[in-house]
């Protein structure tokens, strides 16, 4: 929009920051103060923004709006994948693959093994799909159930599964983020990719420390004989288990394996899971229909069961979409009249250690998405302002990338407002201030990128002849 209108003037770095605080001010207050609704806190913010986009460009409300435009149209993407996981998560547990995910996961692993073998579970399907929304709500529901069935605290179930899908979502090669951040660092994207190893990967190994000590801690957690016997007699009277359960879940793995696009790939694993509905679960057709849209209302009698497998449905993703939607509006006015691109080179133009160059990259990449509600143009903006500071301190692009990740990626799914944060807390049933303390991977790799970068650690240096050539 800034590219077609022209501004009286342009905002500064004060007035920025004074409108970016203003709005976090009424979003912690609403939260932790009054606790209201955080879709009533998003239309204040709103205002504040519009009013702010107003006073420097006095031309009625339609650049406001065209600019509110501009922030939805961005992620049209992510609202199609809202749709079709609410459609997914509904045939899935239509189909028994949830439940018989359950019934396993009761039967072979332990609660002492649970919480660092669910890391890595979600790991392995995350970097296979490259969609960590994807494997929140498959892999990331089933634990929750499995994890209230074994009385693990569910926060920490939620942070561990927020972990693990996050993993794969920074380091897969086949996911969007990983690809956005090489592209607009202007880097290989295996360079990108090998230079995340350096930090992510001791960030991983210590987040598998602390969930596997602190799993030990819930070893004699075995549910009474009684409580186990009527969770698997439940399932059993409910659904018919047997490996072709499994079957939408592997037709998602195999498509994501061969790079089919998200969507396609969801709506035949949920056409696979319709006809186990169907023909193997003896649902009625319109019934299963029903239920894409309003979700699935089972009565086992066991009521942990029951809780996990309430859920799906298009309308079930009506809480996340709307939140989504007006943090995206709240995105577009905040980058279109360019409040963010003057906070972060305002914060570009003091730093002077390359150690401070990383770490404002990621702090402004963690401040792009509470401004922007999503990780996209955190990125992209990131690339564009960073990239030659980078270069004129003869650091490499694959740090831009990798740091680029390490601010944006990483810390959706701890902001509450953002697309992330949003769906992947309706979708758990965990808030995201609860799970945020146990999502040990997303608050120990930023960490320790800075501490790396301070110490000149896998902080990797070129030429300015070298990214000229």
């Amino acid at each position: 929009m800034t590219d077609k209108i022209t501004l009286p003037k342009t905002p500064s770095f004060a007035f920025s920051l004074a409108t970016f605080l203003a709005i976090v001010t009424v979003i912690g207050f609403g939260l932790f103060v009054l606790k209201v609704s955080l879709h009533a806190l998003m239309l204040i913010c709103l205002l504040i923004a519009g009013i702010a986009a107003w006073s420097l460009y006095k031309g009625g409300f339609t650049p406001v709006r065209d600019a509110m435009n501009a922030g939805i149209t961005r992620a049209f993407s992510a609202i199609y994948i809202f749709i079709l996981i609410g459609v997914l998560i509904a045939a899935l547990i239509q189909s028994g693959s949830v439940a018989a995910l359950v019934y396993y996961g009761l039967k072979f692993i332990s609660p002492g093994l649970f919480l660092p073998a669910g890391l890595i579970l979600c790991s392995l399907m995350s970097v296979a799909t490259g969609t960590s929304w994807g494997t929140v709500g498959t892999a990331g529901i089933v634990l929750i159930g499995v994890g209230a069935a074994m009385d693990i605290p569910l926060p920490l179930v939620a942070g561990m599964v927020v972990s693990g899908a996050v993993f794969g979502d920074k380091m897969s090669p086949i996911s969007d983020t990983t690809n956005l951040a090489a592209m607009s660092a202007n880097t290989d994207l295996y360079a990108h990719i090998k230079s995340m190893l350096f930090t992510t990967g001791p960030a991983y190994l210590i987040a598998l420390g602390i969930y596997a000590y602190l799993g030990a801690s819930y070893a004699d957690n075995v549910m009474p004989a009684e409580q186990i016997n009527a969770m698997l007699g439940a399932i059993e009277q409910t659904f018919s288990i047997n490996i072709l359960c499994l079957l939408p879940l592997l037709v998602l793995l195999a498509l994501s394996v061969k790079k089919i696009a998200a969507e396609p790939a969801m709506m035949a694993a949920a056409a696979v899971a319709v006809i186990l509905a169907v023909f193997m679960q003896d649902r009625e057709f319109a019934g299963v229909l029903t239920a894409l849209w309003s979700g699935e209302k089972p009565q086992t009698g066991v009521e942990h069961l029951d809780s996990l497998l309430s859920r799906g449905g298009i309308s079930s993703m009506g809480w996340t979409l709307f939140l989504s939607l007006q943090a995206l509006a709240l995105g577009g006015i905040l980058a279109e009249f360019g409040f963010l691109r003057a906070l972060i080179s305002g914060i570009v133009s003091r730093v002077k250690r390359r150690g401070s160059l990383v770490a404002s990259t990621i702090v402004a990449c963690i401040v792009g998405n509470m401004s922007m509600g999503e990780a996209y143009m955190s990125i992209i903006l990131g690339g564009q302002l960073y990239g030659d500071a980078y270069d004129d301190n003869g650091i490499d692009r694959c740090v831009l990338s990798r740091s680029l990740e390490e601010g944006a990626t990483l810390s959706t799914p701890l902001i509450p407002w953002t697309t992330g944060g949003a769906f992947f807390a309706s979708t758990l049933g965990v808030s995201t201030i609860d799970y945020l303390p146990y999502a040990f991977l997303n608050l120990l790799n930023p960490i320790i990128a800075i501490v790396f970068a301070y110490l000149g650690i896998a902080l990797f240096r070129t030429t300015k002849q070298s990214n000229q050539s």
